[in-house]
């Protein structure tokens, strides 16, 4: 399974939507080289407030390119880092992988899948609706999050539009994302 990145974007300070970039690093351990969700320990708001040395499993957020084409569908206009992603993906189906999967992104560097983005009530601030367009309901009534996945830095790099990306599933047993 491959595909290539669509975009990439970064953003130093606290925004929902995150500019494109012509190339981002990525830093092992870390994420995005000056974005504000880099660092060991979570970056995410309420998460620090609730304990904020936990471990960062969300360095790095990757939303399939698909996605924008479903919801222009319905109606909304969504691009390359407006729902606050660092990269955009092309022919992967991001939601699909089990959790520890290995995504290799241009020469160098690894983020491994750590879990699904909880989608939140920013996304419906930045369009009204567009909350029920990625998150949606399963046959037995549990939620479904369409709006990417997580990852660590395993090995770091720079990654830049049009990049490949290798996926490689782990060993053993799958273990289908959840929202981390």
């Amino acid at each position: 399974m491959s595909g290539s990145v669509g975009a990439v974007s970064s953003n130093g300070t606290y925004s929902f939507t995150k500019p494109n970039r012509d190339s981002v690093t990525l830093i092992a351990g870390l994420g995005v080289e000056g974005d504000v969700h880099a660092g060991a320990t979570v970056k995410h708001r309420f998460r620090m407030k609730k304990d904020p040395s936990q471990p960062n499993l969300r360095q790095v957020h990757l939303i399939h390119e698909e996605l924008f084409d479903e919801v222009r569908a319905a109606g909304f206009e969504v691009a390359a880092g407006q729902l606050g992603e660092n990269v955009t993906t092309r022919g992967i189906d991001l939601l699909a992988l089990p959790a520890g999967t290995l995504l290799r992104l241009g020469a160098d560097a690894v983020v491994r899948v750590t879990g699904l983005r909880n989608p939140c009530a920013q996304i419906d601030a930045f369009q009204k609706g567009l909350m029920k367009q990625v998150v949606g309901r399963a046959p037995d009534g549990r939620p479904v999050f369409r709006a990417g996945i997580m990852g660590v830095v395993l090995s770091g790099g720079v990654v830049r539009p049009g990049d490949p990306i290798a996926v490689e599933l782990p060993d053993g047993p799958h273990m289908p994302l959840e929202v981390v």
